[in-house]
C-alpha cells in the first residue's frame, strides 16, 4: 500500500522551467493566477502519492529572486463573513495568515487588492488593519456589464478606474483565500495598466487540477470533480484546444465558458491573443510526473470515497445540499467504486453492532484492520488509536498502556472543572497521557515510537466525531471518514 505514484522532484524542476519560459515569452513580466492552495495542498498529496503538500511553495522558492506575491480578497466576502471550512477561519483572517506564512518562507509580499470595493464599515476596517500592519492595499471596483461588455471593461471606465498596483518583480503570483475572489480580473486589470505604461506583461494560470494531459475519466480528474462537487464544477474536453490542435485536453467548465471573453480582453489589451485555448493559458506539468498510474488511480478512488462520506456528514449538518451527495454517488458509479471498497467501514459497523455503541476502525498501511469500542474511560477513537499503536509495536493487547489511575484524574478535571459533558478521553488527551507514561514505561515509549507509522492509514467512525478528534487524526496524517450519525452524550458522574 501507499506506493509512490508521483515524482515530486521532477515536478518542481519542470514546473519552474515552464513558468520561466512563460515569463520570457511575454518579455517583462508575468501575472500568474494561482488556483487552489499555494501550500498545504493535501488533496494533491492524497491523489498523487509522492506529491508533497508544500510542493508549490518549494517551486516558488526556486523562483523567489524574481517573484512577488499579490493577495486578492473580495469585499463581498468580508461583508458576508465568508470562511474557509477546512481551517474554520474567515477569508479576511486567512489573508493575514497567508501574508505571515509567505513572509516566513522568505517570499516577498507586495500588496493586497480589495476587489468589488465600495465603502462599508467591515471592509474599510479591514483595509485599515492591513495598513496598520504595513501592508499596502489597492482598490478595484465592480464594472457594469462584466464580463460580457469587453469594450467597456477594457477602457478608462472599466479597468481604468481600478487603482494600479505597482509591482517590482518579473513574476507576480496572484493568489486568494478561496474561489470567486477576483484573481483573474485583477491580473487582466494589471495587464491593462502595464500596457499603458509600456510594460510587456502577460497572463497565465497555474491550476493543478484537472490534469489536462490525462484522460477525462481518469480517477485523478474525477477526484477533482468530487472535491469541487459543491461548486458544480464539471471536467470536460477543451473544445478550443481540440479545434486548434486536434488534440484532446481536459479542462473544466468555468474556464471553457469564460475563454472567449478572456481571449477578447487579451486581444484588446495586447493587440493580440497569445492563446488558442483555455488549456494554453495553463502552466501545469503534473501529468508529466506520474510514474505509477495504478497507484494514482487507487489513491484517487479512495479520495472519491472520502469526499462522499464528507458530503454525507455535511448534508446532515445542513452545510451542503443533497444534490452534492447525489453528484458524488454518480462519480462513484462512474469510477466503478462503492462504500464496500473502503475496508474500515464494514469493520467499524460490525464492531458498533456488537457493542451497541459507537466504534472506530483503522486500516493500517500493511492492510491489517484494528477496531476500537466506546468504553467507560476512553472514546472509540482513542481506544482504536491505542490498539493500533499496540499492534504496530508488537505489544500484547492485554497490556494497559495508560493506567486508570492516570485517566480518572483527567476525567475528573474535564467534568468537574472544565465543564465537559463527556468524561471519556479524546484522542489528543490520550496521546498526551501516553507520552507522560512513556517517561518511565518502556512499553508506552515503544507505542509512542509507532506514531509515524499511522500516516496515510484509513480511519472510519460509525458516528461524526468531535472536532478535536478530527484534528488529531488529520495531524497524524490519517484519512478519516464518518457515518452521518450524531452521537448524543449523556452526562455521567466520574
Amino acid at each position: 500500500m501507499n506506493k509512490i505514484g508521483f515524482d515530486n522532484q521532477k515536478y518542481l524542476s519542470l514546473q519552474s522551467e515552464k513558468i520561466q519560459e512563460r515569463i520570457d515569452a511575454f518579455g517583462d513580466k508575468l501575472y500568474l493566477e494561482f488556483g487552489g492552495k499555494l501550500f498545504d495542498d493535501y488533496h494533491a498529496s492524497r491523489v498523487l502519492p509522492g506529491f508533497e503538500p508544500d510542493s508549490k511553495i518549494k517551486m516558488l522558492l526556486k523562483l523567489k529572486a524574481i517573484a512577488e506575491i499579490l493577495v486578492v480578497i473580495s469585499a463581498n466576502d468580508i461583508v458576508k463573513n465568508k470562511y474557509r471550512s477546512d481551517l474554520g477561519i474567515t477569508y479576511d483572517a486567512d489573508v493575514i495568515r497567508l501574508i505571515d506564512i509567505f513572509k516566513s518562507k522568505g517570499l516577498y509580499v507586495g500588496s493586497v487588492v480589495m476587489t468589488m470595493y465600495q465603502p462599508q464599515p467591515a471592509v474599510d476596517g479591514f483595509i485599515k488593519r492591513l495598513e496598520n500592519l504595513g501592508v499596502k492595499v489597492y482598490k478595484h471596483y465592480a464594472i457594469e456589464g462584466y464580463p460580457s461588455d469587453v469594450a467597456k471593461i477594457v477602457s478608462e471606465e472599466g479597468y481604468g478606474r481600478n487603482e494600479y498596483v505597482p509591482t517590482k518583480r518579473r513574476l507576480v503570483i496572484v493568489t486568494a483565500p478561496g474561489p470567486g475572489s477576483g484573481k483573474m480580473a485583477t491580473c487582466l486589470s494589471q495587464l491593462y495598466h502595464e500596457n499603458l505604461r509600456g510594460v510587456k506583461a502577460g497572463y497565465a494560470k497555474f491550476e493543478t487540477f484537472p490534469i489536462w494531459n490525462i484522460p477525462l475519466s481518469h480517477p485523478v480528474n474525477v477526484a477533482y470533480e468530487a472535491a469541487t462537487a459543491d461548486l458544480n464544477d464539471v471536467n470536460m474536453i477543451d473544445p478550443y484546444h481540440l479545434d486548434a490542435y486536434g488534440t484532446l485536453a481536459v479542462n473544466y467548465n468555468r474556464d471553457v465558458e469564460i475563454f472567449p471573453v478572456v481571449s477578447a480582453m487579451l486581444e484588446r489589451i495586447l493587440g493580440y491573443s497569445p492563446y488558442k485555448s483555455p488549456t494554453d493559458m495553463g502552466v501545469n506539468m503534473a501529468g508529466n510526473c506520474i510514474v505509477d498510474d495504478d497507484a494514482c488511480k487507487q489513491a484517487s478512488k479512495n479520495e472519491i470515497l472520502r469526499r462522499y462520506y464528507a458530503a454525507l456528514c455535511d448534508a446532515k449538518k445542513g452545510r451542503v445540499a443533497k444534490e452534492v451527495v447525489a453528484k458524488l454517488e454518480l462519480l462513484m458509479s462512474k469510477s466503478g467504486i462503492s462504500v464496500e471498497d473502503r475496508k474500515a467501514v464494514a469493520h467499524a459497523l460490525e464492531k458498533a453492532e456488537k457493542t451497541g455503541a459507537p466504534a472506530v476502525a483503522i486500516e493500517l498501511n500493511d492492510g491489517r484492520i484494528v477496531t476500537g469500542k466506546t468504553g467507560e474511560l476512553l472514546g472509540a477513537s482513542a481506544a482504536c488509536l491505542l490498539n493500533a499503536l499496540k499492534l504496530l509495536g508488537g505489544i500484547d493487547d492485554s497490556i494497559q498502556l495508560i493506567s486508570p489511575t492516570i485517566i480518572e484524574p483527567l476525567q475528573y478535571l474535564k467534568v468537574k472543572h472544565m465543564g465537559a459533558v463527556n468524561p471519556r478521553l479524546h484522542t489528543d488527551e490520550v496521546l498526551m497521557a501516553l507520552s507522560i507514561c512513556a517517561v518511565n514505561d518502556p512499553k508506552a515509549k515503544k507505542a509512542v515510537a509507532q506514531l509515524d507509522k499511522l500516516k496515510n492509514c484509513e480511519v472510519h467512525s460509525t458516528v461524526m466525531l468531535a472536532h478535536v478528534d478530527e484534528r488529531t487524526f488529520k495531524s497524524l496524517g490519517m484519512h478519516l471518514t464518518c457515518e452521518p450519525q450524531r452521537h448524543v452524550v449523556v452526562s455521567e458522574q466520574v
